[in-house]
């Protein structure tokens, strides 16, 4: 980022930041309460290569994101049934699989040019109209299931074979959980990055884990954390003249270190 940004990107980044924060806040609940943060980042770092197929195919690139997220979940459910090996060792595989198959894939594309340091990191005021109609149609989506499954998955994070004998279906939650979280990841890509795609789903939600009491209250507060991490993120990137995403992901450890000050005192 250079220079004096037109008020629109600036409104576009606003708007598009907003309401990934507000998506990202109460999905990293489940993320936390379920130690799913290594899933996120494994699914976060198939986003280059979705990016390469939907520059290969000229397909939207937010959707070719979503399709190859679905796909390596798809493929992690698979080869934990069928693999003996542990699964944080199948992520550990599989993520930096996905990462280095996305970066030969981009260096192999003839005639496009692909920013590395836009997806990597993210690029927050370059933003489009299209990224807002996904951000905000996808956010809509994303929290109106999220409501839906709000039970069930809250009963599977507490004790999934209990869930399961109370007739909850696990299956079905599971796979509905996997969905929501590659399409938060899908639209938070050009805001924070595939490499920082975690930070907005964890950090905000274990800040708020010792300030709630009850799993709603936990939801919401992440959710104010978020904001005021997007807000910090911003403010800091247009006063520095900082990128966008990093920027975002250090307001928010600044305000992970200060919701334990405030838990101390």
């Amino acid at each position: 980022m250079s220079g004096v940004l037109p008020d629109s990107s600036l409104a576009r980044a606003v708007v598009v930041a907003v309401a990934v924060a507000l998506v990202a806040a109460p999905l990293g609940c489940f993320v936390v309460w379920r130690r799913m943060a290594y899933f996120g980042a494994t699914v976060a770092h198939s986003g280059l290569l979705g990016v390469a197929l939907g520059l290969w195919l000229a397909m939207d690139l937010t959707l070719a994101v979503l399709v190859v997220a679905l796909a390596i979940s798809a493929l992690l459910v698979l080869l934990e049934r069928r693999s003996p090996l542990p699964r944080d060792t199948l992520l550990g595989i599989l993520a930096h699989g996905a990462l280095a198959a996305g970066l030969i894939a981009t260096a192999l594309l003839k005639g496009a040019q692909v920013d590395l340091m836009a997806v990597l990191f993210g690029d927050m005021f370059a933003v489009s109209d299209g990224d807002i109609a996904w951000a905000v149609g996808g956010g809509m989506l994303v929290l109106a299931a999220l409501a839906r499954l709000w039970r069930p998955l809250l009963a599977l994070s507490v004790h999934e074979e209990l869930a399961a004998a109370e007739g909850i279906a696990v299956a079905r939650a599971k796979m509905g959980f996997i969905v929501l979280l590659a399409l938060t990841v899908a639209v938070a890509m050009k805001i924070v990055g595939i490499l920082l795609i975690v930070s907005l789903l964890i950090i905000p939600a274990a800040s708020a884990r010792p300030l709630a009491r009850t799993p709603e209250q936990m939801a919401l507060i992440a959710a104010g954390i978020a904001l005021a991490g997007v807000g910090g993120g911003l403010a800091l990137a247009l006063g520095l003249d900082a990128p966008g995403g990093p920027s975002i992901a250090l307001a928010l450890v600044a305000l992970f270190a200060l919701t334990r000050l405030a838990r101390r005192w």
